[in-house]
Parts: C-alpha cells; structure tokens; sequence
C-alpha cells in the first residue's frame, strides 16, 4: 500500500498549523523546514513547528547548518472546497451504511495501491460522509470533487456515492504519482490545488492547507491504532 501508520505519524510532525508569521528555513543540506520560531540551545537552533511555549514538536539542528532564514508571508485564506455547508433546495441526502461506505473505499483503493483507511480519512475531512454535500466553491461529494475535475476523471453524477469515491480515488492517485508517493504533498494539492504546492515547493503556508493534511494524516494514524487495538483483543 501506498501508505502505513508509522510513515504518516512522522509527516503529521512535519505538518503543522500556522500560528502568526512562519519563518523558511533552509539547511546547508537542502532541507528545508516552515517553523514557527527558533531558539537557540547552546550550538544547535530548534526549529518549533507548533506554537505552544511547551511543545515538544521540533526539529533541532546544529546552528552552522542554518543557511538561510526568510519570513513567510500569511497569504489570504482560501475558502476551502473541502467545507460543505447547506445548499436551498438541495435533493434528499443519501445515507451510506458503514458495510457500503467499507467496500466501495475498500474497491477503489484496491484499484490504485491506495490504503482505504487514508481514502477513508479524505472522505470524513472533505464531507462528513456527507453524501451529496456541496461546498461554498461548488466542490461536490463524498470527495468533494470540483465539476470540471469530476468531468476530466469521467464522473457523471459526482452525487452517485461509487463514481465520486472512483473518481476522487484516481484524482488521489495522479497526485501520488506527481509527488512520487509524498503523502503530505498530495493531501496538500488535493485541499488548495497542484498549482499552490508547485509554487511553494511544499505543503502551501495557507491554514485551512495545513490543517486539513495534518487533520487526515490525524484520522489515518487514528483507525491504525484501532485496527492494531482490534487485533489485539
């Protein structure tokens, strides 16, 4: 599977919600690490990627191999296609049992090596389950797959529970392979758009970007520890 529990836990360190202006950091071996503040410990800097003063969630290297620090600009929100939110007049919602929703993520993550746990994760940060939700920006679906983006997948009805897991599955897909299987990556031009993680070579410093990856790597790393729980009684 193009996913595990262990690996995603190390991206969820990596992926963290803004909390006023973020600092790019560039490392002498070209690493490149978006942190929230830095402080110096003797001869080495840790490099904070949450915000909270007791956080144990950093990166510490040595100070020499600091080779560039720039101030992030925090770009305008943007309205997140994966929010639904009511629409007047919208047709009755379709209710999947859990058996349904299990077998279609179960086929469609068959048909692209992906883990159905993650395309699970997706589906519950893009709509709820929500059926035949319906975004502020037009996104539709289990997946919320955008019309123009359901027409290139071929998705006729984006509200039919199969076609919008199959085309947002292979839509995830696409974005694997572009990013050569980095979840974060994917997850990120999934929520704001290839174009946006193009631009910042990386998970793109928007809010509503970074909490939805952290928020579906969070969901992912929940039901493998279930999965293990389960097994274990």
């Amino acid at each position: 599977m193009r996913a595990n529990a262990a690996w995603l836990g190390v991206l969820a360190i990596m992926v963290c919600p803004l909390a006023g202006a973020m600092e790019h950091v560039t490392l002498k071996n070209g690493f490149a690490v978006d942190c929230v503040r830095r402080e110096a410990v003797g001869g080495r800097v840790r490099l904070y990627l949450n915000s909270a003063q007791n956080d144990a969630n950093y990166l510490e290297v040595a100070a020499g191999d600091v080779v560039r620090v720039e101030t992030m600009p925090d770009p305008p929100r943007p309205i997140a296609a994966s929010t639904p939110v009511a629409v007047k007049n919208a047709p009755p919602s379709v209710a999947l049992t859990r058996t349904e929703m299990r077998e279609m993520l179960a086929h469609a993550g068959a048909a692209h090596d992906i883990d159905k746990d993650l395309l699970a994760s997706v589906v519950r940060a893009e709509s709820g389950g929500q059926v035949r939700a319906v975004s502020r920006t037009g996104a539709r679906g289990l997946m919320q797959l955008m019309p123009a983006t359901a027409n290139t997948l071929g998705v006729k009805d984006s509200f039919r529970p199969d076609e919008n897991i199959a085309g947002g599955t292979a839509y995830l897909d696409e974005l694997l392979t572009r990013y050569h299987d980095n979840v974060a990556l994917a997850l990120a031009a999934y929520n704001a758009g290839p174009g946006a993680v193009d631009k910042y070579h990386g998970v793109p410093p928007y809010h509503e970007t970074r909490a939805y990856v952290a928020r579906v790597i969070r969901e992912f790393n929940r039901r493998k520890r279930m999965a293990v729980a389960a097994r274990g009684q």
